[in-house]
């Protein structure tokens, strides 16, 4: 199975370059999508015509901001849309659809960047998300978690850790959010597969930084323990261009 995550920084944009023909011509089994920026409805006829397969759309309440979806090539067993929280449901970050054998979470985190509400809102949600999936842990679930995590794990994980300790994304508390999520029955998979290797998944617009190669790994696939073994790969796509980020890629055999 592959799934394919990316956040395309504005969807319609996405569209209006072509940049989604790549993620479609891969045949990924499932596509999630984070960053939308629109609603459903604002999507042209032709825009909307280059939407290769059948999809769930979450939209955040408030216009041109936030927003996921996912593209599937077979229906899920079951589908819901935030994680039954109102306080966080309202900015149509989440969808959740249940496959043969896991339970599938594409997720766009909070960015904490405009200030320490934000910072607080984003430790909240990260709180709130491992509860619940403490409970599908407990019910016996298995859960892959895909999306944009806007945290850079480790300082491997980013061109310059030390000149970012105190900006968002790579805040000491936010990294210990997505460290409980490993302590919880998660594995980050890209990085067990490949301990050492330095990739990047988000390059500011600003200062030729993705051509200078000065980047963060703040996409990511979360995959419960008992997946570990049907992993196949994950790959960073990283030569992909179309948005500030780049597709990163899970292969499963189930």
């Amino acid at each position: 199975m592959k799934i394919i995550t990316w956040n395309v920084n504005g969807i319609r944009a996405a569209l209006n370059k072509s940049a989604l023909d790549w993620a479609f011509a891969q045949s990924p089994d499932v596509l999630c999508l984070q960053e939308l920026k629109a609603r459903e409805d604002q999507l042209k006829d032709e825009q909307r015509g280059r939407l290769r397969l059948p999809y769930l759309w979450n939209a955040a309440m408030r216009p041109g901001y936030s927003g996921v979806a996912t593209f599937y090539q077979d229906e899920a067993m079951d589908a819901q849309f935030g994680m039954a929280a109102p306080k966080f449901d309202v900015e149509g970050r989440i969808i959740q659809t249940l496959h043969p054998g896991f339970r599938l979470m594409n997720i766009y985190f909070p960015n904490g960047q405009r200030g320490k509400d934000r910072v607080d809102y984003k430790l909240e949600f990260y709180s709130h998300l491992l509860d619940l999936c403490d409970e599908l842990h407990k019910k016996g679930e298995n859960i892959v978690i895909a999306g944009d995590f806007n945290t850079a794990h480790m300082p491997i994980d980013l061109k310059n850790p030390k000149a970012n300790e105190m900006t968002s994304g790579f805040l000491l508390e936010e990294r210990q959010c997505v460290q409980k999520f490993l302590d919880h029955g998660f594995a980050d998979i890209y990085r067990r597969l490949y301990p050492d290797r330095v990739q990047y998944t988000w390059w500011t617009y600003r200062f030729t930084a993705r051509a200078r190669g000065v980047g963060w790994r703040i996409d990511y696939f979360l995959v419960s323990e008992a997946l570990v073994p049907l992993v196949r790969d994950a790959i960073i796509h990283e030569d992909v261009p179309g948005s500030d980020h780049c597709p990163v890629e899970l292969l499963l055999e189930l």
